[in-house]
C-alpha cells in the first residue's frame, strides 16, 4: 500500500521522460568539483545519498558554460569542452540507478563573474561596474573593473555555449537540464532593464530584452532534440526597486512558455546582497516564502508545468502545495541536505525521524573555501568515509556513557546506537535539548524549535538508557565501569568580576527569557550577541523596557546564523524601539541602576535597571569535564561540543560528536 502523500508521489511523464515523483533537489553548490572543474567521485557520493533518499530530480547549482570567462565559486562544474562528458556520466548513471534524474543548472554569471578568478573583466549586456564587482575588488585589493558589453558576435557565441552545455549533459546520459534565467545571472541581465541599457535589438522593449533568452532556448532545443526536458529557472520578481517585477515577468513568461517544459519559480537577485534573502531565506522569514508566485503563475498559465521553491520544509507541506494546484513540482535544497532521506521516510511512514533544517545558512557559509556540510547533518560531505550517512557496526559491543543531552550528546547517542553499543545518556535537566531549549524560545526561531523536538524524539526512541534529572559524577562513572565516555556537558555563562555582579537581580539572559528567574520592568541586557538581542526582542514584546549595551563597536559577537539574518533581526529591533548602546562597558551593578562607560568619550553614566541580564558569551566547562576524564581508559574519553571549544554554532557540536562516536 502506498503512502498518504499521493500528490507528492504521483508520477508524471514529460516528453517521454518518466518522473517518479514531484520532489526535486533545488540546485546547491557543493565545492566538490575537481581543480579542472569536472565531476568527482566525492561529488557523486554526496548526491548518491540524496538519490537513495527518494528525490526524483537532483540538480547541481551554477554549472558554468565557460569557466574561463564566468566563475564566482571555488569549485564549479564547467561545460565548455567535451572533457566534461565522462565525469558527468558518473553522476547521470548513478541517479538513473535510483530512478532519478541528474540535472545541471546551466549558467553564466555575466556581470557577477569574479575577475579575480577569471583574470579578465566580466561580460554583460551593458558596460558598468556592478555592486558585486566592487565588493570583490575591495576584498582582492584591486580597482573595480567595468563589465565588457557583449557584441552581437559574442552574444551568438554565448548562445552556442549554453546550448552545447545542455547537449553535453545529454551526451553524458542526462534526460533534462535546468537553464538559469533568474537571480540576476546573464540571461536575466539581458531580460531586466535594471542591467540592460542596450539600444539595439537586444535592448529596449521586453521583446528585445527577451531575445537572448529565446535564442538560448531555441538553439538548445535544436541541439538536444524533442526527447529532452528543459526546465527554466526564473525570478518571479527581482524585488529590487528598479528590477523586473511580477507583472512584467508574466509577460516574459508568455514569450517563452512554449519553449520550455518546466518553469522553476524563485525570486530575488544573486549578486546584490540586499536582495539575496529573497532566494535564500533565513530563519526569521516565513516558510514557503515564494510559493505565492508559483501559484499565481500557475493560475495565469494553467497548462504550464510549474516548480516552486523557497523554504518548503517537509514532504507534508509539499503535499499540501501540490494538492492545492499551486505547483506541479516542489523543489527543496537545504531541507534535503539536512535530511537526504526525507522523501523515503515520509513514504515509509517514518515522519517522526525527519531531521529538520534550521535555515541557519551554515551550508552556504561553508562554501567560502570549504566543502559543503550541514549543521544538523554532520555526515553531509563525508560520504566517502560514511556512505549514505551510515556508520559501520562496531566489531565489539561496548558500554558507553554520554554525558549531556544537547545536540552533541544526542548526536553521539544516535551514532553509538547505530554502531550497536550499549549506551547510557545522563542529562542533569528534565528535558533533552541543552541550551537549545533557550535558543528555540523566540517565536521566529520555529525552525530551531522543530529541531529540539526532533532531538527529544530521537532520544526517546533510541535503544539506550536516557536518564533525565541525573547529574553524572565521577563516582557514577567509576561504579558503572564504562568502556568509553563521551562528555558533552556544554558551557557556562561568562560572569565578569565587577562590583554588584552577584546581586539577586542579575541573571543569565536566557533564564529570564524562559521565565525561570524573576524579571522586572526596567531591564538592561549586557551583550549584543545573538543571545542578548533575541532576549531583548522577546522581553520587549512582553512589555518590558529594555536597553542593550555592548562593549564592542559593532555586532561582531553575533553568531554566523544571526549574521545571515542581520537585516531582519535589526528590523525587529528598530520596530520595537530597543536601544542598543555600542562601545559601552558595564562598570558596576547597583540596586536600581547600572554604571557604564561610553568607550568613545570616556564618560560614565547611569542607566536605570531593576533587572540586569548577562549575555556576554559562554566558556567551556573544562574543570567539570576534566573531573570526568579518568573513569575509563583515557584513550576512550572524548570531549565534544562546547565543553571542549565554544564553536558558536550547532555544527561544531554535532560534527565533533559524530567524529567521536563513529569509531568507538
Amino acid at each position: 500500500m502506498g503512502s498518504k502523500y499521493e500528490h507528492v508521489f504521483s508520477p508524471i511523464r514529460i516528453r517521454g521522460v518518466d518522473f517518479k515523483n514531484r520532489i526535486e533537489l533545488a540546485p546547491p553548490s557543493l565545492n566538490l568539483a575537481s581543480l579542472d572543474h569536472f565531476v568527482t567521485h566525492e561529488f557523486v557520493d554526496l548526491n548518491r545519498w540524496i538519490a537513495y533518499g527518494g528525490a526524483a530530480v537532483l540538480d547541481v547549482g551554477n554549472v558554468i558554460v565557460d569557466i574561463t570567462e564566468s566563475c564566482d565559486e571555488e569549485r564549479q562544474l564547467d561545460l565548455s569542452s567535451d572533457d566534461c562528458i565522462i565525469p558527468l556520466s558518473w553522476f547521470a548513471e548513478m541517479c538513473e540507478g535510483f530512478g532519478a534524474h541528474a540535472s545541471l543548472e546551466i549558467n553564466h554569471g555575466g556581470k557577477d563573474s569574479d575577475c579575480g578568478k577569471t583574470g579578465r573583466p566580466a561580460f554583460a549586456p551593458s558596460s558598468y561596474i556592478s555592486d558585486r564587482e566592487r565588493i570583490n575588488a575591495a576584498a582582492q585589493k584591486r580597482e573595480p573593473l567595468p563589465t565588457i558589453e557583449m557584441t552581437k558576435e559574442k552574444i551568438k557565441e554565448t548562445v552556442e555555449k549554453y546550448a552545447m552545455g545542455a547537449y553535453r549533459a545529454k551526451r553524458a546520459g542526462m534526460k533534462m537540464c535546468m537553464i538559469h534565467g533568474g537571480h540576476g545571472n546573464l540571461i536575466s541581465q539581458f531580460a531586466s532593464s535594471l542591467y540592460n541599457f542596450r539600444t539595439d535589438e537586444y535592448g529596449g522593449s521586453l521583446e528585445n530584452r527577451a531575445r537572448f533568452c529565446i535564442e538560448v532556448l531555441d538553439r538548445t532545443r535544436q541541439l538536444v532534440g524533442e526527447d529532452f526536458v528543459i526546465e527554466f529557472r526564473i525570478s518571479a520578481d527581482e524585488i529590487h526597486p528598479g528590477g523586473m517585477h511580477f507583472d512584467e515577468t508574466l509577460k516574459f513568461i508568455d514569450l517563452i512558455k512554449d519553449k520550455i517544459d518546466i518553469l522553476h519559480v524563485s525570486a530575488g537577485l544573486h549578486g546584490d546582497f540586499k536582495y539575496f534573502r529573497n532566494w535564500w531565506q533565513n530563519y526569521t522569514m516565513d516558510r514557503e516564502y515564494n510559493v505565492h508566485y508559483a501559484a499565481d503563475i500557475k493560475k495565469a498559465f494553467p497548462n504550464l508545468l510549474v516548480n516552486t521553491v523557497g523554504s518548503i520544509m517537509s514532504i507534508d507541506r509539499a503535499e499540501y502545495i501540490l494538492s492545492q494546484g499551486w505547483a506541479d513540482f516542489v523543489s527543496m535544497c537545504r531541507p534535503l541536505l539536512a535530511d537526504p532521506e526525507m522523501p523515503r521516510k515520509y513514504a515509509e511512514g517514518r515522519e517522526e525521524d525527519h531531521r529538520p533544517c534550521l535555515r541557519c545558512q551554515y551550508c552556504g557559509n561553508r562554501l567560502m573555501g570549504r566543502v559543503i556540510t550541514c549543521a544538523v547533518n554532520p555526515f553531509l560531505g563525508q560520504e566517502r568515509e560514511f556512505p549514505l550517512g551510515r556508520v559501520q557496526k562496531a566489531p565489539v559491543k561496548k558500554r558507553v556513557a554520554v554525558i549531556g543531552g544537547g545536540p552533541a550528546g544526542v548526536t553521539a547517542l544516535q551514532v553509538l546506537c547505530d554502531r550497536g553499543h550499549d549506551v547510557t545518556l545522563y542529562e542533569k535537566g528534565d528535558k533533552i535539548g541543552g541550551t537549545l531549549l533557550y535558543a528555540a524560545l523566540p517565536e521566529f526561531k520555529r525552525d530551531m524549535a522543530d529541531y529540539v523536538k526532533y532531538l527529544q524524539r530521537q532520544a526517546a526512541k533510541a535503544p539506550a538508557r536516557v536518564l533525565l534529572n541525573t547529574e553524572c559524577t565521577k563516582e557514577i562513572l567509576d561504579r558503572e565501569k564504562y568502556d568509553a565516555v563521551i562528555i558533552a556537558i556544554g558551557a557556562d555563562p561568562i560572569v565578569p568580576r565587577l562590583p554588584g555582579i552577584d546581586k539577586p537581580h542579575v541573571h543569565w539572559a536566557p533564564k529570564a527569557d524562559a521565565h525561570e528567574v524573576p524579571c522586572g520592568d526596567k531591564v538592561v541586557i549586557v551583550g549584543a550577541g545573538s543571545v542578548g538581542i533575541e532576549a531583548a526582542i522577546d522581553l520587549k514584546k512582553e512589555g518590558k523596557d529594555v536597553t542593550v549595551i555592548e562593549m564592542l563597536d559593532g555586532y561582531q559577537s553575533l553568531s554566523s546564523s544571526t549574521r545571515s539574518a542581520f537585516d531582519d533581526i535589526m528590523e525587529m529591533v528598530k520596530k520595537l524601539e530597543i536601544p542598543i548602546l555600542l562601545s559601552t562597558r558595564l562598570d558596576e551593578v547597583k540596586d536600581d541602576s547600572i554604571l557604564c562607560t561610553d568607550l568613545k568619550t570616556g564618560k560614565q553614566k547611569a542607566l536605570p535597571a531593576d533587572t540586569v541580564l548577562l549575555a556576554i558569551g559562554v566558556k567551556p566547562r573544562h574543570r567539570e569535564a576534566d573531573e570526568l576524564r579518568r573513569s575509563c581508559p583515557e584513550t576512550s574519553v572524548f570531549l565534544v561540543g562546547d565543553c571542549n571549544y565554544v564553536g558558536n554554532n550547532i555544527a561544531s557540536a554535532t560534527m565533533s560528536a559524530m567524529r567521536a562516536a563513529a569509531y568507538i
